[in-house]
């Protein structure tokens, strides 16, 4: 059975293909709501991302840190992550190299986070990967909302795009430093 944590990242899986609709499907699509398209998809990536928060706080303090919990919540961040970035390259609002870069650094940390695992040793998301998420929802949201909005989102979503592009180097680093402790026995 799932509790409260799990199900919030059923949610957030669950509203994926939801948001990449929204976002590929033309925008007088979704008229009938009264809300523009980029603002819809804003506002449902919004309530995902805020699902991640609350993930994590409830589990921590109910003390409902489950196996299950600890592969779910990545799983959902990745799927949430790629399916906005990917939907943006095709709206052409970011560019394909880099979320090329960033896809590839989610699977190869993904692997070998499942190597440790198999052999015993948590790798748990380090500081920098809560970092790197901060800028990913600032940039998809400023990239998301960038021509709906006046101010000018499209710079704000830009430069968050390159420090997430930065962080995700970096932690990816960090993720193959202590993969080779690991597999050094360390």
């Amino acid at each position: 059975m799932l509790n409260l944590p799990n199900t919030l990242s059923v949610l957030r899986i669950v509203l994926v293909p939801l948001l990449v609709v929204v976002m590929l499907t033309p925008p007088h699509s979704w008229e009938w709501t009264g809300v523009q398209s980029d603002f819809l998809g804003a506002l449902i990536f919004g309530l995902a991302s805020l699902t991640d928060l609350l993930d994590g706080w409830l589990a921590r303090r109910r003390r409902q840190i489950t196996v299950v919990g600890q592969w779910l919540d990545p799983l959902a961040d990745k799927l949430l992550v790629l399916g906005a970035l990917i939907s943006l390259v095709q709206l052409e609002r970011a560019p394909a190299w880099m979320v090329t870069i960033i896809v590839g650094r989610e699977l190869a940390v993904t692997g070998m986070r499942s190597v440790a695992t198999a052999r015993g040793v948590a790798m748990p998301a380090s500081e920098l990967g809560k970092r790197k998420m901060a800028a990913q929802v600032t940039a998809i949201l400023g990239l998301l909302l960038a021509p709906s909005v006046p101010f000018p989102l499209n710079w704000v979503g830009t430069i968050a795009l390159w420090m997430m592009l930065v962080l995700a180097l970096w932690s990816a680093y960090d993720y193959y430093r202590r993969f080779s402790d690991v597999l050094n026995g360390e």
